[in-house]
């Protein structure tokens, strides 16, 4: 097997691809990328997106959180990226959890919240309030350690929900 590529955020090209009101209501998540936090360490996570990243592959999900009492505490956060007169920049993130028992092969999220949070990111709003701070400095550093002038340029926002 040859060297795996390295998992990067996907930013947004200059150009438009809407032609005048065509593509009204559609949702584009080509800015859109995927972390999985599990308690201190952090990676971006495509799959996600289409809820098949590795953690989720062979597990069935329920909607009852109580049917999954030893299972790993989860966080999703999408993060949506944009570009402005400085450059690409972290416009939106917004966290869900999930709890995911590997061994009983049963996991529990709730898919709407997940939907809405993702739209939260879309839509550049930053929700991480419920994340612990453990769970905040994983995050950070991540999108640090991914892209120091994307975090640089990121807004006052994100920057105060996560800690210094």
């Amino acid at each position: 097997m040859g060297n795996k590529k390295d998992v990067q955020f996907n930013i947004l090209s200059n150009k438009s691809t809407t032609h005048g009101a065509y593509h009204t209501g559609t949702i584009s998540l080509s800015n859109l990328s995927s972390i999985l936090i599990e308690g201190d360490q952090a990676k971006i996570d495509l799959g996600l997106i289409h809820a098949k990243s590795a953690v989720e592959r062979g597990v069935k999900f329920t909607s009852n959180e109580d049917e999954v009492p030893e299972g790993t505490l989860y966080w999703v956060v999408w993060v949506a990226v944009d570009r402005d007169e400085n450059g690409p920049y972290y416009a939106g993130a917004a966290a869900c959890p999930m709890r995911i028992d590997r061994e009983k092969r049963i996991g529990w999220k709730n898919l709407a919240f997940h939907v809405n949070r993702m739209d939260d990111a879309l839509k550049r709003r930053v929700k991480l309030s419920e994340m612990g701070e453990t769970e905040k400095a994983a995050l950070k550093a991540l999108l640090i350690k991914h892209n120091e002038e994307m975090w640089k340029n990121s807004k006052a926002e994100l920057k105060a929900q996560l800690p210094s």
